[in-house]
C-alpha cells in the first residue's frame, strides 16, 4: 500500500497537515524504503482516525489530533531506532549495526553493551594487521603458571617466540574466532529484539 496524502479544503488545514507529515518523512529518511513507507502509512491512519473523531473546524481539529500524537521527533525516535536495528542486523553488514546501535544509545544499556561487544571483534583484526607487521612479538605466548599473552609482548629482556602456541595458524585463528564472535552477537541482538517484541 502506498502513503496517500489526507485531503483538506482549508489552506491552512493543508500547510499544517503537510508540515507535519515533512517533520515525520524527515525522522524516517534514514530507514529502508519499506520502512519509510510503513510509519508513514501508520501515521498517516491515526491522523486521519482521530482527525474523524475530534469536532471543530479543520485546523482545530489537526491541532488537536498533533497536540494527542506529540512531536514526530521525540515519539518517532525509538521506533526508528528500533527499525534501524532490526535492517542492520537482518544484513549482517558491521558498519550498519554500529550505526543504529549508536542510534539506540539513549533505548538502554543493553545497547551500550552491543556496542562495546562489536568493538571488541575489531581487537581481532587490530592483531591480524599486527602480526602481519611484527611476527616475532605478536601472537598468542603460553606458558603454565608463569605467563598468558594473547597480543603483543613488549618486553625486550625476555623472548616469547618459543612459547607462541599457534605460529602461522595465528592468523587464520584470530580470523576464525571475530567471524564467530561477529555472528553470535549479531544473533544475540535479534534475539533480543524478537523477545522484545513477544512482550
Amino acid at each position: 500500500m502506498k502513503f496517500q496524502e489526507i485531503k483538506f479544503t482549508d489552506n491552512n488545514a493543508k500547510r499544517l497537515y503537510k508540515d507535519y507529515i515533512n517533520r515525520v518523512k524527515s525522522m524516517v529518511k534514514g530507514l529502508n524504503k519499506e520502512n519509510q513507507q510503513e510509519c508513514l502509512l501508520e501515521i498517516n491512519s491515526h491522523i486521519y482516525e482521530a482527525f474523524t473523531i475530534v469536532e471543530g473546524n479543520e485546523v482545530e481539529r489537526l491541532l488537536d489530533v498533533f497536540e494527542k500524537l506529540g512531536a514526530p521527533e521525540f515519539f518517532l525516535r525509538e521506533l526508528v531506532a528500533e527499525k534501524k536495528l532490526e535492517e542492520a542486523t537482518r544484513s549482517f553488514n558491521p558498519v550498519k549495526i554500529i550505526k543504529a546501535l549508536l542510534f539506540n544509545f539513549s533505548n538502554g544499556v543493553s545497547y551500550i553493551i552491543f556496542f562495546l561487544l562489536y568493538l571488541s571483534l575489531f581487537s581481532f583484526v587490530f592483531l591480524i594487521f599486527a602480526k602481519i607487521f611484527d611476527p616475532q612479538k605478536v601472537g598468542f605466548f603460553y606458558k603454565k603458571d608463569h605467563f598468558f599473552v594473547l597480543g603483543r609482548y613488549s618486553s625486550d629482556t625476555v623472548n616469547y617466540q618459543s612459547y607462541e602456541q599457534l605460529g602461522n595458524w595465528f592468523i587464520p585463528t584470530m580470523m576464525l574466532a571475530a567471524i564467530i564472535l561477529y555472528v553470535f552477537i549479531t544473533l544475540l541482538l535479534k534475539g533480543k529484539k524478537y523477545l522484545k517484541n513477544k512482550k
